[in-house]
C-alpha cells in the first residue's frame, strides 16, 4: 500500500512510549489509519491535533498490516482549542466521524462538509455562525450511512407543505395538520433543514435534538456512551452561551 493525500486528523491514540495510531479522513480514500513514529512526542503532538489538515503518506508492505504514516502540517487549528466552545465542537465533529465512518470507503460529500464545518468553527465570530453547519453535517452523515431522514413529505397526509415535525420512529416528516393531537410525541423540524438559510437559536437547538435522537439510535449504538456525553456537553455549552 502506498497512499499520499491531504487529510483531516480525526483521532490520535498513544501507542508505545512515543508512537501514535492516527485515523485521518481523506477525500477520495475515506478514513485511513496509520502508525506515526514519534507521534506522541513533543514535536509531532501539535501537528496530530484533531481538526488539523495535513498531507499524509501511508506505506505498508501488505494489505493487512497497519501502514506507517508520515505527516506534514498544512493548516493548524490547535490555537482554537484554547477556547472552550470551539474546542468542544472540534472534538465532537472529529470524534463522531472517527467512530462512525468505516475505514477505506470514500465519502467525498462528508469530507467536504466536515472541512466546511471545521473552517466555519474556526472563522465565525460566534457559535451561531457554525452551529447550523454542524446540524447539517450530522444530518448528512446519517444519510451517507444509510439512516437518512425523509424531510420531503408528510408521513400522515403525503403532502409536502407546512412540514413541522419528524416521527422519532420512522424519521419521516409530519405536517402541522398531520401532527394534530400528537405534537408532544414528535420531534420538531426546524425550518432551515427544509428551506435552507440561517437560523435562530431555537431552531438550531431543535435541529441538534433531532439529529441527536437518530445518531444515538442508529449510529452510536452500544459503544457510543462517551461520544454521547461529549455531545451533551457541547449542547449544554451552546445553551449556556445563548442564555
Amino acid at each position: 500500500m502506498h497512499l499520499r493525500a491531504e487529510a483531516i486528523i480525526l483521532s490520535v491514540r498513544a501507542h508505545g512510549e512515543h508512537g501514535a495510531i492516527v485515523r485521518a479522513f481523506t477525500e477520495n480514500d475515506g478514513v485511513q489509519p496509520g502508525y506515526v513514529r514519534g507521534g506522541h512526542g513533543r514535536t509531532l503532538r501539535p501537528v496530530l491535533q484533531p481538526a488539523n489538515l495535513v498531507h499524509g503518506e501511508w506505506r505498508s508492505r501488505t494489505e493487512d498490516a497497519l501502514p506507517g504514516l508520515t505527516v506534514e502540517l498544512l493548516h493548524s487549528r490547535a490555537a482554537m482549542f484554547s477556547e472552550a466552545l470551539p474546542a468542544a465542537a472540534f472534538q465532537w465533529a472529529t470524534a463522531l466521524s472517527a467512530f462512525a465512518l468505516p475505514e477505506g470507503l470514500p465519502y467525498p460529500r462528508l469530507y467536504s462538509a466536515l472541512d466546511g464545518v471545521l473552517a466555519a468553527i474556526e472563522a465565525a465570530p460566534a457559535a451561531r455562525g457554525w452551529a447550523v453547519a454542524l446540524v447539517r453535517y450530522e444530518l448528512l452523515l446519517l444519510a451517507e450511512l444509510g439512516f437518512g431522514l425523509d424531510l420531503e413529505h408528510c408521513a400522515a397526509t403525503g403532502r409536502n407543505d407546512d412540514l413541522a415535525y419528524v416521527s422519532p420512529k420512522s424519521g419521516i416528516a409530519v405536517s402541522r395538520l398531520g401532527a394534530e393531537g400528537y405534537e408532544n410525541r414528535l420531534l420538531r423540524l426546524p425550518r432551515f433543514l427544509v428551506e435552507g438559510g440561517e437560523a435562530g437559536w431555537g431552531y438550531i437547538l431543535d435541529g441538534l435534538k433531532l439529529t441527536g435522537h437518530f445518531l444515538e439510535r442508529d449510529v452510536l449504538i452500544g459503544k457510543g456512551a462517551e461520544l454521547l456525553a461529549a455531545r451533551a456537553r457541547l449542547v449544554d455549552r451552546l445553551k449556556r452561551a445563548v442564555a
